[in-house]
């Protein structure tokens, strides 16, 4: 079993972040895993996409053309990489930056509003780890189980309430995923 995902959008919402913490996930769960970030020009403001694999063989190559999931966080994201999405596979959408979903009816696709609920929930930097639990509800890439330990480690050594605060938009993506009438559409 292989799985891929490329995570997309402008550099400074998180995406290099959100790919790491999946692909640390997917070692927790003892899985061969890759994670190659790519950047546009700028750091803050340019493209910005990361592909993760994770697999329970050696992964032959890390380069992915055709994901079998993407999550574009915006517009131009999705306009470069909805198309590359092999059928049947997985696209989330951030519709609070994007108000079009793909024209393609052999793929799945969830919109999930990451800054409105990140907002919501005064975490407005935090729309990464919004969609970081959205993806891996809705895909099971790893488990839900694995992505809440990262969180815990990764997150835990920080001062203050950041834990508290990361778990807290982690689970409102999850329950976005999940089915929540109000926060996505399929």
């Amino acid at each position: 079993m292989q799985r891929e995902v490329t995570f997309a959008g402008f550099g400074g919402q998180g995406i290099m972040t959100a790919g790491k913490l999946l692909a640390l996930a997917g070692m927790a769960e003892g899985k061969e895993v890759c994670w190659i970030p790519s950047y546009g020009p700028e750091m803050r403001g340019g493209t910005a996409y990361c592909t993760v694999v994770v697999a329970d063989r050696l992964i032959g190559s890390p380069i992915v053309n055709d994901p079998e999931n993407v999550f574009a966080f915006n517009r131009p994201s999705l306009d470069k990489f909805a198309p590359r999405v092999r059928p049947g596979g997985l696209l989330v959408i951030n519709s609070s930056l994007i108000d079009v979903q793909s024209p393609r009816h052999d793929i799945t696709q969830v919109l999930v509003p990451c800054n409105d609920l990140a907002n919501q929930l005064k975490n407005g930097r935090s729309i990464n780890i919004v969609g970081l639990g959205a993806f891996v509800a809705r895909s099971g890439m790893v488990s839900l189980e694995a992505q809440r330990s990262v969180l815990h480690k990764e997150f835990g050594r920080k001062k203050g309430d950041v834990l508290a605060a990361t778990l807290e938009v982690f689970e409102a993506g999850v329950r976005a995923a999940q089915g929540d009438k109000e926060t996505v559409r399929a």
